[in-house]
């Protein structure tokens, strides 16, 4: 077998671009997942996983992976405690490199955000104008012939 591509692979579209497009938002939703995640854990560090998964509206198996990965990155300490003789209950703590990553990944979620909310401006604008042009194509015409 040679090095070369077959020709019907060959002829395929270079969707590098779109790829890395999709990585980059695909990134950018992972940050945005990481960040809500952190931000509620500051404020209620005992929420259970399903708790958690429900406020963010994301799967449970969702959240443990990205609870993993901030554990992982040293970001979230886990601390578990007794709350009953039959259960057990666990706090998501914030560590001080969390916070500073917390406060990193603020700005471009506001920046995000504030792009969504522009581009979001932009759209109901036009389409109050488009509304104006239809109200006013389908009013019959009031001038005599």
């Amino acid at each position: 077998m040679s090095g070369s591509l077959p020709a019907s692979l060959a002829q395929l579209p270079d969707l590098s671009v779109e790829t890395r497009s999709m990585n980059s938002r695909q990134n950018q939703l992972q940050q945005d997942t990481c960040f809500r995640v952190m931000r509620l854990l500051q404020e209620n560090p005992d929420l259970s996983q399903r708790e958690l998964a429900y406020r963010l509206g994301v799967s449970v198996g969702g959240l443990n992976y990205c609870l993993k990965a901030l554990i992982e990155k040293g970001w979230v300490k886990v601390h578990n405690f007794r709350q009953s003789k039959e259960k057990l209950g666990y706090a998501y703590i914030l560590t001080p490199q969390g916070l500073i990553e917390k406060a990193r990944l603020t700005g471009g979620f506001l920046s995000r955000k504030m792009q969504e909310f522009e581009a979001l401006r932009s759209e109901i604008e036009a389409l109050k104008g488009e509304a104006d042009l239809n109200d006013q194509l389908a009013r019959p015409s009031t001038s005599n012939p």
